[in-house]
């Protein structure tokens, strides 16, 4: 198990954009699972939507992207940034809203040269709530 301290430790992301509190499973080179637990005091629920709190799907996205941004370093890969080169076939099943707790599950497709190719799904329970292909670069260079 990764706690958040070894997370942070690993990809640059914090409060109040880190979305992923702990990772449970790892298989370096293949897959990895993590968790989200959503509150109501996440920033994004005071304007979506206010009286109907719903987490955006980009950030389901996002969420599955931080956790394979940890599956890459710790898969041996080097550099300090992860940077998002493509979101494909996207598809969103279910709200997210606060309380629920997000499994994030993603694996590698592919892996050349510092890009990275994954599959990810998201669930709450037993219920699929997004699932996407994306492809993200880690490199040293800064931004």
């Amino acid at each position: 198990m990764i706690d958040v301290k070894e997370i942070q430790s690993l990809i640059p992301h914090r409060y109040p954009f880190l979305l992923v509190d702990r990772i449970t499973e790892l298989v370096p080179g293949e897959k990895i699972v993590g968790i989200k637990n959503v509150t109501i005091n996440e920033p994004f629920f005071e304007g979506h939507f206010p009286g109907n709190p719903i987490m955006p799907g980009v950030l389901i996205v996002e969420a599955m992207a931080q956790v394979s941004g940890v599956l890459g370093f710790k898969s041996g890969q080097a550099g300090n940034t992860v940077l998002f080169l493509s979101i494909d076939k996207a598809k969103f099943r279910k709200p997210v809203v606060p309380g629920d707790q997000l499994i994030m599950e993603v694996t590698l497709l592919q892996q050349r040269r510092g890009i990275y190719k994954f599959s990810g799904k998201a669930t709450v329970g037993d219920d699929l709530v997004c699932e996407s292909d994306f492809s993200a670069m880690i490199t040293d260079r800064e931004i």
